[in-house]
Protein backbone atom coordinates (compact mmCIF):
# COMPACT_ATOMS: atom_id res chain seq x y z
CA UNK A 1 0.00 0.00 0.00
CA UNK A 2 2.77 2.44 0.93
CA UNK A 3 4.52 1.95 -2.43
CA UNK A 4 1.29 2.79 -4.27
CA UNK A 5 0.90 5.99 -2.25
CA UNK A 6 4.54 6.91 -2.90
CA UNK A 7 4.12 6.24 -6.61
CA UNK A 8 1.00 8.41 -6.75
CA UNK A 9 2.77 11.12 -4.74
CA UNK A 10 5.76 11.05 -7.10
CA UNK A 11 3.54 11.36 -10.18
CA UNK A 12 1.47 14.18 -8.67
CA UNK A 13 4.50 16.14 -7.50
CA UNK A 14 6.54 15.60 -10.69
CA UNK A 15 3.59 16.90 -12.74
CA UNK A 16 4.56 20.40 -11.52
CA UNK A 17 7.94 20.09 -13.29
CA UNK A 18 8.48 21.33 -16.85
CA UNK A 19 9.74 17.80 -17.65
CA UNK A 20 8.32 15.23 -15.19
CA UNK A 21 10.67 12.47 -16.41
CA UNK A 22 13.74 14.66 -15.88
CA UNK A 23 12.41 15.56 -12.44
CA UNK A 24 12.12 11.89 -11.45
CA UNK A 25 15.62 11.18 -12.82
CA UNK A 26 16.99 14.04 -10.72
CA UNK A 27 15.33 12.58 -7.64
CA UNK A 28 16.74 9.12 -8.32
CA UNK A 29 20.17 9.84 -9.80
CA UNK A 30 21.00 13.52 -9.34
CA UNK A 31 21.14 15.74 -6.29
CA UNK A 32 17.95 14.22 -4.92
CA UNK A 33 16.01 17.47 -5.18
CA UNK A 34 14.15 19.08 -8.04
CA UNK A 35 13.09 22.68 -8.59
CA UNK A 36 9.34 22.78 -9.16
CA UNK A 37 7.27 25.78 -10.15
CA UNK A 38 4.72 26.99 -7.65
CA UNK A 39 1.45 28.59 -8.64
CA UNK A 40 0.05 25.99 -11.02
CA UNK A 41 -0.90 23.03 -8.82
CA UNK A 42 0.03 24.50 -5.46
CA UNK A 43 1.53 27.44 -3.59
CA UNK A 44 3.82 27.13 -0.57
CA UNK A 45 3.75 29.18 2.61
CA UNK A 46 7.04 28.89 4.47
CA UNK A 47 7.39 29.88 8.12
CA UNK A 48 10.05 29.56 10.84
CA UNK A 49 10.39 25.99 12.08
CA UNK A 50 9.05 26.48 15.62
CA UNK A 51 5.93 28.28 14.35
CA UNK A 52 5.40 25.73 11.58
CA UNK A 53 5.71 22.68 13.79
CA UNK A 54 3.33 24.15 16.36
CA UNK A 55 0.82 25.06 13.63
CA UNK A 56 1.08 21.54 12.21
CA UNK A 57 0.38 20.11 15.65
CA UNK A 58 -2.72 22.32 15.84
CA UNK A 59 -3.83 21.12 12.40
CA UNK A 60 -3.50 17.48 13.49
CA UNK A 61 -5.98 18.16 16.31
CA UNK A 62 -8.88 18.56 13.85
CA UNK A 63 -10.40 15.07 13.53
CA UNK A 64 -12.25 16.06 10.36
CA UNK A 65 -9.21 17.10 8.36
CA UNK A 66 -5.84 15.57 7.54
CA UNK A 67 -3.11 18.15 6.99
CA UNK A 68 -1.74 18.46 3.45
CA UNK A 69 1.82 18.07 2.20
CA UNK A 70 4.32 19.69 4.53
CA UNK A 71 8.05 20.04 3.94
CA UNK A 72 10.79 20.91 6.41
CA UNK A 73 14.18 22.42 5.62
CA UNK A 74 16.30 21.54 8.63
CA UNK A 75 19.23 23.73 7.50
CA UNK A 76 17.10 26.85 7.03
CA UNK A 77 14.89 25.84 9.99
CA UNK A 78 11.69 26.44 8.03
CA UNK A 79 8.46 24.53 7.42
CA UNK A 80 6.62 24.79 4.10
CA UNK A 81 2.89 24.16 3.80
CA UNK A 82 1.49 23.27 0.36
CA UNK A 83 -1.87 24.90 -0.29
CA UNK A 84 -4.10 25.60 -3.31
CA UNK A 85 -2.75 28.21 -5.72
CA UNK A 86 -4.34 31.61 -5.27
CA UNK A 87 -2.89 34.50 -7.28
CA UNK A 88 -4.89 37.01 -5.23
CA UNK A 89 -3.75 35.77 -1.81
CA UNK A 90 -1.70 38.04 0.41
CA UNK A 91 0.14 36.16 3.11
CA UNK A 92 1.58 38.72 5.50
CA UNK A 93 3.60 38.05 8.61
CA UNK A 94 7.01 38.33 10.15
CA UNK A 95 9.39 35.89 8.48
CA UNK A 96 6.55 34.41 6.42
CA UNK A 97 7.28 33.63 2.77
CA UNK A 98 4.71 32.89 0.09
CA UNK A 99 5.82 31.07 -3.08
CA UNK A 100 3.20 31.44 -5.79
CA UNK A 101 3.18 31.83 -9.55
CA UNK A 102 6.67 32.62 -10.81
CA UNK A 103 8.38 31.09 -7.78
CA UNK A 104 10.38 27.87 -7.72
CA UNK A 105 10.58 25.48 -4.78
CA UNK A 106 13.25 22.83 -4.16
CA UNK A 107 11.63 19.53 -3.18
CA UNK A 108 12.86 16.01 -2.51
CA UNK A 109 10.91 12.97 -3.71
CA UNK A 110 7.99 11.97 -1.47
CA UNK A 111 9.70 8.72 -0.44
CA UNK A 112 12.98 9.98 1.08
CA UNK A 113 14.80 13.07 2.35
CA UNK A 114 17.45 14.84 0.28
CA UNK A 115 20.03 16.92 2.10
CA UNK A 116 18.24 19.17 4.56
CA UNK A 117 14.83 18.78 2.85
CA UNK A 118 12.40 16.23 4.22
CA UNK A 119 8.67 15.66 4.01
CA UNK A 120 6.88 15.75 7.34
CA UNK A 121 3.70 14.86 5.45
CA UNK A 122 4.48 13.73 1.90
CA UNK A 123 2.01 14.28 -0.93
CA UNK A 124 -0.22 11.25 -1.34
CA UNK A 125 -1.03 11.82 -5.00
CA UNK A 126 -4.67 12.77 -4.45
CA UNK A 127 -4.00 16.49 -4.78
CA UNK A 128 -5.00 17.10 -1.15
CA UNK A 129 -3.55 20.37 0.13
CA UNK A 130 -3.80 22.52 3.25
CA UNK A 131 -6.95 24.68 3.09
CA UNK A 132 -5.73 28.29 3.16
CA UNK A 133 -8.16 29.51 5.84
CA UNK A 134 -7.51 26.53 8.11
CA UNK A 135 -3.75 27.05 7.76
CA UNK A 136 -4.05 30.78 8.45
CA UNK A 137 -6.04 30.14 11.64
CA UNK A 138 -3.55 27.50 12.83
CA UNK A 139 -0.63 29.87 12.18
CA UNK A 140 -2.39 32.65 14.12
CA UNK A 141 -3.07 30.33 17.04
CA UNK A 142 0.52 29.03 17.00
CA UNK A 143 1.85 32.59 16.84
CA UNK A 144 -0.27 33.55 19.84
CA UNK A 145 0.98 30.55 21.78
CA UNK A 146 4.59 31.39 20.98
CA UNK A 147 4.04 35.00 22.05
CA UNK A 148 2.76 33.83 25.43
CA UNK A 149 5.65 31.40 25.82
CA UNK A 150 8.31 33.93 24.79
CA UNK A 151 10.61 34.96 27.62
CA UNK A 152 9.89 38.35 29.12
CA UNK A 153 12.69 40.76 28.24
CA UNK A 154 14.04 43.26 30.72
CA UNK A 155 14.30 46.90 29.64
Amino acid sequence: MTNAIWTQGVEWLAAAAPDPRACKREWDHGSGTALLEAGRFWDVVSVPEQLGLLALDILWCDPHQTPGPTLVDTAARRVGFFLPPDPASQWIGSQLRHAGKGSWVAVPPPYRPAGSLEWIIPPDGTGALHPALTLELALRQANGTLAVLAPVTQD
